[in-house]
């Protein structure tokens, strides 16, 4: 079963549940030599309204997830996953890594850590990873922490 995977999507964005997700896509691409695509996607309503105040906020959060997928994809290449690509992109995460980044990278498997949000939130809300798991065109695998 897991040899059907070729390539992998994992969603990162610094948490410890993100952190787990991505351990784990770096165990199955490596097992199943598969490529790894690490995804880093920045919600653009978390600093919509800091934008209008302050035109450097942009570059920063760029430069800001830059970094963080270069360390993750070192890390994956110390883990020995042999095929790494690192993907910044910018808006809902429910809707990018499901939609746009699963699509154009022919991904076969998406893993993502399971959301810290309570019961109400989540029904006003809902969580990335339920929006993922209904709307990707491939396997989703959550995953908790302990």
């Amino acid at each position: 079963m897991l040899k059907d995977y070729e390539n992998i999507l994992v969603a990162v964005d610094g948490s410890k549940n993100g952190e787990k997700a991505f351990n784990k896509a770096c165990r199955i691409a490596k097992n199943v030599d598969a490529r790894l695509v690490i995804a880093h996607v920045v919600d653009y309503r978390t600093f919509a309204t800091i934008e209008h105040y302050s035109q450097t906020i942009l570059p920063e959060v760029e430069r800001v997830g830059k970094e963080l997928l270069k360390e993750y994809e070192e890390k994956a290449t110390q883990l020995g996953v042999e095929q790494v690509t690192t993907v910044l992109e910018f808006g809902s995460p429910r809707q990018k890594i499901p939609k746009t980044i699963a699509k154009k990278y022919e991904i076969d498997l998406i893993l993502t850590g399971a959301t810290g949000l309570n019961a109400v939130e989540r029904v006003m809300l809902g969580s990335v990873s339920e929006a993922i798991t209904r709307t990707a065109p491939c396997d989703v695998l959550i995953v908790r922490s302990e």
